[in-house]
């Protein structure tokens, strides 16, 4: 009958399969022939506009950024400078917008900051660079014949160098008169740390030397989680750390790491030399502002302070009375408490910053 008629020709109905057709791929699957291809065009040009109204609009906003009049990076350059517009490439490094030319005035370049490295065979206006840094500079940096870098004794003096020669493990250079390092502390700190675990003690000494540390020495505690193991081998990666760590940060000397201490006894009697000693306690004490101001250095120029902190579970009471015994000043971090990571890094933080070195 009639309805069996209709269910049939629903369920095997079958579009053509010319274009708008289901197997086509059209949008509109179910509007075949002229319609479909009339709606798909229109749809095509509707995205075609807005994608070409988008483009206009950003090379507008990015030519206005970098040299309008009032933009905060090319500061009306645009016009008084005349640049020269072409259509390769771009300021932002994306091809369609404008490529900036000085005429007259040659090409802009970028500023880098020259590389640093540490030697102590500086003589009579010449330099020698050997090793590990020589290898890095030749090879890895590509240095050429004429290329400035900054070079270190270890002693707070800088040498501005020029390259003169290459040898096959060595670089050689013409210096200038040294100059005293601007990143080098009005204070000696020396860092006292009670051992910890697993790998804090590396981030203690590498943010330790960023912040102007000159000496860092662990000891173990009473209370001490870690214990002693492979020491010489440990010794060697901690003085490579705050070695690479004084040259990421522009550090004129080379911070150093001792071997750990085997007790707090030990750490008594190695505080001769210096003018103020600061016992980190968790129950607190005397105001660190007060003891930085009322102390004066025995040499008469740079202050040297020790900073003592303790291991995860901090300190015993009987190590409490021998700090205070052996002299030291009894200070407190406030009425929180620190991680033995974080202790250290905030008392050296709190003196350089009351000494005027963080400014």
């Amino acid at each position: 009958d009639g309805r069996k008629c209709h269910l049939y020709r629903q369920r095997h109905h079958r579009q053509p399969q010319g274009r708008g057709g289901r197997r086509s791929g059209s949008r509109w699957p179910d509007r075949a022939g002229s319609e479909g291809e009339a709606r798909l065009g229109v749809y095509r040009l509707q995205k075609s506009v807005i994608a070409e109204a988008f483009m206009i609009s950003f090379s507008w906003l990015a030519l206005s950024v970098t040299f309008g009049a009032t933009s905060p990076k090319g500061r009306g350059l645009g016009k008084k400078m005349k640049f020269a517009w072409t259509a390769k490439g771009s300021h932002f490094g994306g091809a369609g917008f404008a490529k900036q030319r000085l005429r007259g005035r040659g090409r802009l370049r970028r500023t880098t900051m020259p590389h640093r490295y540490f030697t102590t065979e500086i003589s009579n206006g010449t330099a020698t660079l050997r090793g590990a840094d020589a290898h890095h500079l030749s090879r890895v940096m590509r240095g050429k014949l004429g290329d400035t870098v900054i070079l270190c004794d270890g002693n707070a003096v800088e040498y501005t160098a020029t390259i003169t020669g290459f040898g096959p493990e060595t670089v050689e250079f013409s210096v200038e008169p040294g100059y005293p390092s601007a990143a080098e502390p009005s204070v000696e700190v020396t860092l006292f740390v009670g051992y910890p675990k697993q790998d804090k003690l590396e981030q203690v000494i590498r943010h330790g030397v960023e912040l102007g540390c000159t000496h860092f020495v662990p000891f173990f505690s009473r209370y001490c989680v870690a214990a002693p193991k492979k020491e010489e081998q440990k010794n060697e990666r901690y003085n490579r750390i705050a070695f690479e760590a004084a040259k990421q940060c522009g550090r004129g000397v080379l911070p150093d790491v001792a071997l750990p201490l085997p007790n707090f006894g030990a750490l008594c009697r190695s505080l001769e030399g210096y003018d103020l000693v600061l016992f980190c306690y968790e129950l607190g004490g005397a105001p660190l502002r007060q003891l930085l101001a009322d102390a004066q250095p025995a040499d008469g120029q740079r202050l040297k302070i020790a900073l003592i902190t303790g291991a995860e579970g901090g300190f015993a009471v009987e190590e409490a009375e021998m700090a205070a015994n052996a002299g030291m000043k009894t200070v407190g971090l406030g009425p929180r408490i620190l991680r033995c990571e974080t202790a250290p890094l905030a008392v050296l933080s709190a003196v350089m910053t009351l000494t005027g070195n963080l400014e």
